[in-house]
């Protein structure tokens, strides 16, 4: 399928002008900024251990200048957070630029139209059920069950969100919404029968989990979702020139050579494999993949050439900062990641409605 993409006639690419130079520019300063928010990240928090300090310790082997408690607290603490924020708000971000490109309009977010919710409900299964009914799926799958069940309910949900919202090549904006509610709301009834039968451990894990949070962080969790994630960001590209010519429609994408049904096909894996493995590590964080591409189409254009990385890098961004200010509102307590999210990306959203609000009828 790719190289039948990457062949696609030089129709599929967008001239070249002061979009193309803009967008380079802009995932040059946005990796830049990712480079000095980690390492920012790494050095911020409520102990006073330092990461250059430990650094600089590992460097020179001086194991007896830094205190064990600071590299603990660096490396098996920080480090990991870090890691699994940048990629799961990578994934987050490009897997809402990668819908909004199939469905050919930027309302599409995997929070939005219920694909998080049905990962999440896939996920909220092995955490209720692995030690039971599903205790066969945690044996087989180890420390991949919890992401490959939550693979399962996004991939679920995204094929019926998709078949109910496409109808002779052409999505319907208000179907999608109302299928996407619908869903979610379906979802949520499922994992709200489950966190019923949930032991009181299980509960309080569900609770704080569902709203989104980057402190249970830690390798095994990197170890297992982290591969997943990574295999998707690094397809993704593979996928901008058929989304480029997607976005002329699929009739016309068709004849330009696009073999259209196995782009959407790899599309819909990707982005129920990104939201599922992120969504089975941090529990529900919204909005991040509608405010980033939109925020960059503004600034670069649509190319998904230069769009699908440059998510990438905001989305890490953007949590990352996220995760800095949940750690810090309430300190010394620690304020879900989720809500962050939401506070900024609901008001982001309700201002595209209303940008939109001809197509929407508003």
């Amino acid at each position: 399928m790719t190289d039948q993409v990457m062949d696609a006639p030089s129709a599929l690419r967008r001239p070249e002008g002061d979009r193309s130079g803009r967008a380079r520019l802009a995932i040059l300063l946005c990796a830049a900024m990712l480079v000095v928010i980690a390492i920012g990240s790494l050095g911020w928090g409520a102990s006073d251990a330092s990461a250059l300090g430990v650094v600089l310790d590992m460097v020179t082997g001086g194991a007896d200048s830094v205190p064990a408690r600071d590299r603990i607290i660096v490396w098996d603490i920080r480090l990991p957070r870090v890691i699994l924020g940048m990629l799961i708000g990578a994934s987050l971000a490009v897997s809402g630029a990668v819908m909004q490109g199939l469905f050919r309009n930027p309302l599409a977010d995997p929070g939005l139209v219920g694909v998080s919710a049905g990962a999440g409900l896939g996920a909220i299964g092995i955490i209720v059920l692995g030690a039971g009914v599903l205790a066969p799926v945690s044996a087989a799958f180890g420390i991949y069950a919890l992401p490959f069940a939550a693979f399962l309910g996004g991939l679920a949900t995204t094929l019926i969100l998709y078949r109910v919202a496409t109808r002779r090549g052409q999505t319907s904006v208000a179907t999608m919404l109302l299928a996407g509610i619908a869903l979610g709301a379906l979802a949520g009834a499922a994992s709200g029968l489950l966190v019923y039968v949930a032991d009181d451990r299980q509960l309080r894990d569900l609770t704080f989990w569902n709203l989104g949070s980057l402190a249970g962080a830690t390798w095994t969790k990197i170890a297992a979702a982290g591969p997943i994630i990574a295999l998707s960001l690094v397809a993704s590209p593979f996928l901008a020139r058929g989304l480029n010519g997607l976005s002329l429609g699929e009739t016309t994408a068709h004849h330009l050579g696009i073999p259209v049904q196995r782009l959407k096909n790899v599309a819909i894996v990707m982005v129920a494999a990104a939201v599922g493995a992120s969504v089975a590590v941090s529990g529900g964080i919204g909005f991040v993949g509608i405010v980033v591409p939109h925020l960059l189409r503004l600034a670069i254009g649509p190319d998904h050439r230069y769009l699908l990385p440059a998510s990438a890098l905001l989305g890490a961004c953007l949590l990352l900062v996220a995760d800095a200010v949940s750690r810090t509102i309430v300190a010394p307590a620690e304020l879900p990641i989720g809500i962050v999210t939401a506070a900024v990306g609901a008001p982001f959203f309700l201002w595209i409605l209303l940008r939109r609000r001809g197509i929407l009828d508003l």
